[in-house]
């Protein structure tokens, strides 16, 4: 197998994030379901954001959001997403490639605007969002460069693009083109009502697919149809390579071939924001994965990029990624 030119490809939502903090009262009022994403049309995400607070706003989609993780860590990347050609747009172009990503997916010259998530964090940092796909919905096969996922060692699917129609025909070519490349592919579930809306697929898609899944603890147990767990964990055995489950508070869990690795979440000074945890435990695992590391040392790289993005505000890292290499050494 040739040399990789990228570490990871990602195929995701390209969108840019409007954050605000609220209370329960205010997700009460907008009848959202705290820890979720809702689907939204283009009148009502402006609703939302006529009552929201103050807001940020700032690059993001979960794919995005581990591939800009991956190059603070010093990985190479590339990504493919759809934006329209506008001002937000544009804005996403730049933060991707400011960051080191490559991103030359075409963007549209009429129809949709770009996407944008509505984030609302709750005062125990969860977070709350509501999306507008707009222009995501038309990414499709021809949005997928052959070239480009031969040329990387992990492709890597999110989730949430299962909404729009044509994504689904975009991820089956991408790891039809990665596979034929002796290359891995990646997906990430993303969200348990995403899981909900999709299971028959996603469990297609990961037997026929996957090699790496990356779920948390609702997300999995969404999958296989449990509470419990360990149960959900058991399931998964045989359907991939590696799952990589992540469990908030309690850490992640590892397996692979018989083996399971428990792995201890980073010590964080203070909670502030749950967006992008999972996004940036990706980033860490996967550039831990492309560089050959063992997979416990995957987990505790993807542990420590997730305390840094959990400390602050918005799913993209704050500081280089790059000084946190440090701790692939600690204690797990």
């Amino acid at each position: 197998m040739a040399a990789s030119r990228f570490d990871v490809v990602g195929i995701g939502n390209a969108m840019v994030d409007v954050l605000a903090q609220a209370d329960d009262a205010f997700l009460h009022r907008q009848h959202l379901v705290k820890g979720s994403m809702t689907l939204v049309d283009a009148a009502r995400a402006e609703a939302i954001y006529a009552e929201m607070g103050p807001g940020i706003e700032m690059s993001g989609g979960s794919a995005g959001n581990t591939l800009a993780g991956l190059a603070s860590l010093g990985g190479r990347g590339a990504y493919i997403g759809k934006v329209s050609d506008d001002e937000l747009g544009r804005v996403f172009a730049h933060d991707m490639r400011a960051q080191g990503v490559r991103f030359d997916t075409t963007p549209l010259t009429k129809g949709a605007a770009t996407a944008r998530c509505l984030v609302l964090v709750t005062p125990d940092g969860q977070r709350t969002m509501s999306t507008f796909l707009g222009a995501c919905v038309e990414l499709g096969p021809e949005d997928v460069e052959a070239s480009l996922i031969g040329e990387a060692e992990v492709t890597y699917l999110e989730g949430y693009l299962f909404d729009p129609p044509r994504a689904k025909l975009a991820f089956a070519k991408a790891a039809e083109l990665a596979h034929a490349r002796g290359r891995k592919v990646a997906l990430s579930l993303s969200d348990p009502f995403c899981v909900a809306r999709y299971r028959a697929e996603f469990r297609d898609l990961l037997a026929r697919h996957v090699d790496i899944l990356f779920a948390n603890e609702a997300e999995i147990c969404e999958l296989f149809e449990t509470k419990d767990f360990h149960t959900a964990a058991r399931a998964v055995e045989g359907h991939c390579e590696i799952a990589a489950l992540t469990r908030g508070a309690k850490g992640s869990v590892v397996m692979s071939k018989g083996a399971t690795h428990t792995i201890a979440p980073a010590p964080i000074a203070r909670l502030i924001d749950t967006t992008g945890a999972g996004d940036l435990y990706a980033s860490g695992f996967l550039y831990g994965f492309t560089q050959g590391k063992p997979l416990d040392q995957c987990g505790w790289l993807g542990s420590l990029c997730a305390s840094e993005v959990i400390s602050h505000f918005g799913a993209r890292p704050e500081t280089p990624l790059k000084t946190l290499l440090a701790g692939l050494a600690s204690p797990r």
